[in-house]
């Protein structure tokens, strides 16, 4: 079906512009009609048209959240080397749009010596060259009001660990790492290769002078989805059931006088094998391998060493093409357990109770167990 236009009484004050307004010229002219595209270097992709006309992206990792004045810098290499034409992708790259293949080496140049990015996070499938590409994730300790983990400082601590595969190709298969400062979730990460929740631990302390002045009881009571808070009406404040909570920080959200922050016990959990792809095995979710890991800022040695071995024992021992959850399905979990170097706990079987079919990769049958 064709492609409709935008009609032309569509003008709103209010959301982004028409995608097509933006569209670099030769993308706009061959939209859909593209023979094929090829990964001609780590982070460089070449899209060829059934025109025969060809455009190159070139792709840097950047920090999810960067300044103005950072923008303005990648704003004006655009204008100098590709018209202008940039965008950031959802993993928070930024690539730029151009058809002059000798710009390519000068912009790269610029790009890394100017602002310091590195260009990368590119494969190529048909050849079975991956490279790790960019962490998502989202906003942690600095904007954030319910994160048990940082976001931008842990994420920073992995990838000077993996940079290497992040500007060359040189990975068996696909990997998605993700990191979600909490248990909301907002980082997408109950389906990726390697994933880091932070983890509350203690439920939310209870400032009655603070509720009193700012926090509607009812509401906040009815936020709760375990119903573990409990409305005291004489005194005019609020109490929490500890054996009810689950630290979700829903409370919070609707009540600043019930901080859920805990430095000495907040952390981090790790998980793997999830993927949302259904090329080669179907969608699956992450599954726990390591239950709990401090906070350890700035760099976070402990949390760093873990994910770096689980990522070595595939990236070392995994065939072409092989994404995670289909490298520890091959050899089996005591295996994956062994060469990753991580300790076996019973938190992590028949802690999530949902029918066999929905989550059996543990094996958690008698046969295994007994």
């Amino acid at each position: 079906m064709q492609q409709q236009e935008k009609p032309p009484w569509w003008k709103t004050d209010f959301g982004p512009p028409y995608f097509k307004d933006l569209m670099h010229p030769v993308l706009k002219k061959n939209y859909g009609k593209w023979a094929y595209h090829e990964v001609i270097r780590p982070g460089v992709i070449k899209r060829v048209a059934e025109s025969g006309d060809v455009v190159y992206v070139v792709r840097f990792g950047t920090p999810r959240l960067i300044s103005i004045y950072t923008i303005r810098e990648l704003c004006d290499i655009a204008d100098k080397y590709c018209d202008g034409y940039l965008r950031w992708t959802s993993r928070h790259n930024v690539e730029f749009i151009l058809t002059d293949e000798s710009k390519i080496d000068d912009l790269i140049k610029e790009v890394e010596e100017k602002v310091g990015f590195p260009c990368g996070g590119t494969w190529d499938t048909p050849r079975g060259k991956y490279g790790l590409t960019n962490i998502i994730h989202t906003q942690g300790w600095i904007h954030c009001h319910t994160p048990a983990i940082d976001a931008s400082g842990i994420v920073k601590a992995i990838m000077d660990e993996l940079y290497e595969y992040f500007v060359d190709m040189k990975l068996p298969g696909l990997c998605r790492i993700s990191l979600a400062c909490c248990a909301n979730m907002c980082g997408a990460v109950h389906a990726s290769d390697i994933s880091i929740v932070g983890i509350h631990r203690t439920p939310p302390l209870v400032d009655d002078d603070a509720v009193r002045r700012m926090c509607e009881l009812p509401s906040t009571a009815a936020a709760c989805p375990t119903a573990a808070i409990k409305v005291k009406a004489k005194e005019k404040t609020l109490e929490v059931d500890g054996e009810k909570c689950m630290y979700c920080g829903n409370c919070y959200t609707m009540c600043p006088g019930m901080p859920l922050f805990d430095p000495e016990n907040d952390g981090a959990a790790i998980l793997c094998a999830g993927k949302v792809s259904d090329a080669r095995h179907p969608p699956e979710l992450s599954k726990v391998v390591v239950p709990w890991v401090p906070n350890e800022p700035p760099r976070w040695p402990t949390l760093v060493e873990k994910v770096k071995s689980i990522f070595m024992a595939w990236a070392n021992n995994a065939k072409k093409h092989e994404r995670m959850v289909e490298f520890i399905e091959r050899i089996g979990w005591e295996r994956f357990f062994d060469l990753a170097g991580l300790e076996f706990s019973w938190h992590l079987i028949d802690d999530f109770r949902v029918p066999p079919f929905m989550y059996a990769s543990y094996r958690v049958g008698t046969q295994f167990r007994w």
